[in-house]
This record gives structure tokens, sequence and C-alpha cells, in this order.
């Protein structure tokens, strides 16, 4: 898919911070420091480095600079209220940014973090890829706490399985 229109990412790019969002607003409170593993990232830290990722590793590069990322940590925020605060607050920082590009803005090249170049749409792109990769990891991390996550598109696949038609 090729981002043509800044206005077209615009709206899908918030329809994936929603459904970020909805699945982080599940996170009980009192497991925002749980990991699977002590050397792996926490809830609380899935959704810093979302936010952080986007705003200081994406949205920098895009903006034809260098990445400014200085990791996730608590001191982003410690309590969930502090991490959507700090998401919220990032997020609308990028949407501030990238509501001033234009379609030739799109096109440039810029260069990634590791040195390549490539066009600005692709950059945002795997931008989108990144959230919705980390997003996944929430919804394991919250399935192995036995933590009801709310389903993606409206309904679980439970219930469109009892919607579905059977085949024979």
């Amino acid at each position: 898919m090729e981002i043509r229109d800044p206005q077209e990412f615009l709206r899908y790019f918030e329809k994936i911070h929603q459904r970020t969002m909805n699945v982080v607003w599940a996170i009980p409170p009192g497991k925002v420091d749980w990991g699977f593993r002590p050397d792996k990232f926490t809830l609380g830290d899935l959704v810093r480095h979302i936010a952080a990722s986007n705003r200081y590793i994406f949205l920098e590069v895009a903006k034809g600079k260098r990445s400014s990322y200085d990791g996730c940590g608590k001191e982003y925020g410690a309590s969930c209220d502090e991490i959507v605060a700090f998401t919220e607050r990032l997020h609308g920082e990028a949407i501030e940014t990238l509501s001033h590009f234009t379609s030739e803005d799109l096109q440039r090249r810029c260069t990634r973090p590791d040195g390549a170049s490539i066009p600005v749409w692709k950059w945002l792109r795997s931008m989108v890829e990144h959230e919705i990769h980390h997003r996944g990891q929430i919804y394991i991390y919250l399935s192995l706490l036995e933590t009801p996550a709310p389903p993606i598109y409206g309904l679980t696949s439970e219930q469109v399985r009892e919607r579905s038609v059977r085949s024979s």
C-alpha cells in the first residue's frame, strides 16, 4: 500500500491509535509493570515504547532529522494514567507534525536509523506496522494474565463464528 494522501494517512493513523488505546485501557492498573520475563518489556514499557518510537524515531526521521529516541522507561510515566497521558501527548505531537505533510513530503526520501534511504511514505507505513506489532504483544500479555481484551473490530472470533454460514 503506497501512501499518497497525507490526510487519508492521518485518518488511518488515528484509527490505528484508537485500536491501540482500546487495548491499553484493558491493562489492569496493578499489572502495568508485569512482563513475562525480567529482561523483556513490561506492559507499561510496551505502551511507552509505541508512543516514544512513533514520536522520536519515526516522526523525527520522516521530518528529515535523526532519531531522538531515548527509551521507554518509567520516567515517562509510571502509573496507567501517566502512561496514557504520555501516550496521548506524544500522539498529539505526531498528528500535529503529520498534519503539515504534503503529498510531495511523502515522496521525499528519509534516512532510517540504520542508514538506509527510503521514501517517507514507506517509513510511515513501517511506523504503523511497528505499532500493530507491539499492540499484538499487549494482547498476548493480557491473555497470559487471563485479562479480557477488546476485540479489534467489534466482534470476537467466537462471535464471528456464531454468525457465519457453515460450509459443507
